[in-house]
């Protein structure tokens, strides 16, 4: 299997092929800003050959020119929800610590692990009763 692209962008890495229409549901959700404007910047990657890749081998795959802390996947609970609650993988200060976003939210977690105006706790602490961050 072959590494993981390197970009400036945050890999938003889709891992369950199961449902049809998830990669257009997962660019739609990417593309579309919060209420307040503010969009994720991520890359969806949307390649068979990464087709249930757990978040231990996706870390591994990971190209040591990778900047940005985070890594997420687009599973098969994420396929399972209207929500797409992706999985967001902390590379950097717990590396593989993994925490449930909702699509619509994921802007929130990377725009502020990427210009470390937060940690990944605080996210940790703002999850929902389900496990899911959502919002603040």
């Amino acid at each position: 299997m072959d590494s993981l692209p390197c970009t400036l962008e945050a890999l938003v890495v889709r891992t369950d092929f199961s449902k049809a229409g998830l990669g257009e549901a997962l660019r739609a959700a990417l593309s579309a800003p919060s209420a307040d404007g503010f969009l994720a910047n991520g890359v969806l990657v949307d390649d068979l050959s990464y087709k249930d890749v757990t978040p231990e081998v996706a870390v591994g795959l990971v190209p040591g020119g990778y900047q940005h802390p985070l890594l997420v996947l687009a599973d098969s609970v994420t396929a399972a929800s209207t929500e797409l609650p992706l999985l967001v993988v902390d590379l950097r200060h717990e590396p593989r610590r993994c925490i449930r976003v909702v699509a619509a939210a994921l802007w929130s977690i990377e725009n502020n692990l990427s210009g470390a105006n937060m940690d990944f706790e605080e996210f940790v602490d703002a999850v929902d009763d389900d496990g899911v961050f959502r919002s603040f």
